[in-house]
């Protein structure tokens, strides 16, 4: 098929719009087209016309938050990181999502210079999802609610963005940076490195609700894995989740928050408190760590080992949760299942949410015209019959 060659996807059923519409889809040269121009303007009929065979045709799934799988852990595998990734970019074709950041949990700063220069945003295709820029889960966090997060490792940001930058070296490939808003220094590094189209994320905290509003007010604008790693809510300071009703977020702008729906990490109804406070908000993540498609068994995140038991990840010899095991997929059918929410919010959650957070919504997380030609062909029941990116068939089901 020629880069210019025209497709029409038809009998499907797009999410266009925050709704299901039936329609047929048109694609070129990577891009989702709009077909009146086409007949009209260049009275051109398709190359070439596929039957989706009644498929839901949803935007690509974006996970800002994946620790790795398949036995490869981002933060762990310094010796052939970009072997790792590639790995797991190929492997999660295959669970819908097309475009993630690739995540380091808290590490030592040789791991960081180690490692960062050697996952460099990269585009999609066959060989795995688009790498859209590494996520930095500390080490700028709170030591009380560290998780699986070593404690050896975590740091205190003295100079502000100075540290940061010192820390992990040139951050021409990070997307997404988390931290302890109330670490002294983090505001003004919020501000500084949010003003670089760096989304600053705040998490793994002891932070107040002041405190998160003080963050908000400074350019952060998303909450890593709600619930988790953070105070609990408490009816005379809510904490960081009382951000996701705060009355303090400056006009126009929306707070994100990334919540973990593996079954496991957060209780149906932990869920669906969640997506009735601020739907607008609401990002699915899989935090998925090494074990990630791998029989039980120990494994490493980032310096710790880990221990898989019974479709559970937990720091060695603990019975302390420390990352999801659950593909994407299966995060989004049981967040459909654990709300009732309807399913075109369920993969918007997957995908429009988390570009419209990175700033990226033009040309993800959408079936708009013009847009990405990143797309899912999915079953009623949110199985993936198969994933496309930029127009191009990367994984298919055999069905």
């Amino acid at each position: 098929m020629t880069e210019t060659a025209l497709i029409q996807f038809k009998n499907c059923h797009l999410v266009r719009n925050h709704q299901i519409v039936t329609d047929d889809l048109w694609v070129r040269n990577g891009k989702i087209v709009d077909p009146e121009k086409v007949f009209f303007d260049e009275k051109k009929t398709a190359d070439t016309v596929i039957d989706c065979q009644n498929a839901i045709i949803a935007p690509g799934f974006i996970d800002i938050q994946i620790n790795g799988g398949y036995g490869i852990d981002f933060a762990h595998n310094t010796t052939d990181t970009e072997t790792g990734v590639s790995l797991v970019a190929k492997n999660i074709l295959a669970h819908g999502v097309t475009s993630f950041c690739p995540t380091l949990v808290t590490s030592p700063v040789s791991t960081y210079h180690q490692v960062l220069p050697n996952i460099p945003k990269k585009a999609g295709g066959k060989h795995g999802a688009t790498i859209l820029g590494v996520h930095l889960e500390g080490p700028f966090i709170s030591l009380e609610k560290k998780g699986a997060h070593p404690a050896e490792c975590i740091k205190d940001l003295n100079e502000g963005a100075k540290t940061a930058n010192d820390t992990y070296g040139p951050l021409d490939n990070v997307a997404i940076i988390t931290l302890a808003p109330e670490k002294v220094g983090a505001l003004d590094t919020i501000e500084d490195l949010s003003k670089k189209g760096i989304t600053m994320a705040v998490g793994h905290s002891t932070a107040n609700l002041c405190d998160g509003e003080k963050a908000v007010q400074k350019g952060s604008n998303l909450i890593t894995h709600l619930f988790n790693a953070m105070l609990p809510f408490h009816h005379r300071d809510p904490g960081l989740v009382g951000l996701l009703t705060s009355d303090a977020i400056p006009d126009g702008r929306t707070v994100y928050f990334g919540i973990i729906s593996d079954g496991v990490h957060t209780h149906p109804a932990a869920l669906r408190i969640a997506f009735r406070a601020h739907p607008d908000g609401l990002i699915l993540v899989t935090d998925a760590i090494s074990a990630m498609g791998l029989e039980d068994g120990t494994h490493f995140i980032g310096q710790l080992t880990v221990d898989v038991r019974n479709k559970k990840a937990y720091i060695a010899n603990t019975n302390t949760l420390c990352g999801s095991i659950a593909p994407m997929d299966e995060c989004v059918r049981i967040f459909q299942k654990s709300t009732n929410c309807s399913l075109v919010y369920a993969l918007e959650a997957a995908s429009l949410h988390p570009a419209k957070c990175l700033n990226i919504e033009q040309s993800k997380g959408t079936l708009n015209y013009g847009a990405d030609a990143d797309f899912l062909m999915l079953g009623r029941d949110l199985s993936v019959w198969a994933t496309w990116i930029a127009g191009e068939c990367v994984y298919e089901k055999q069905r």
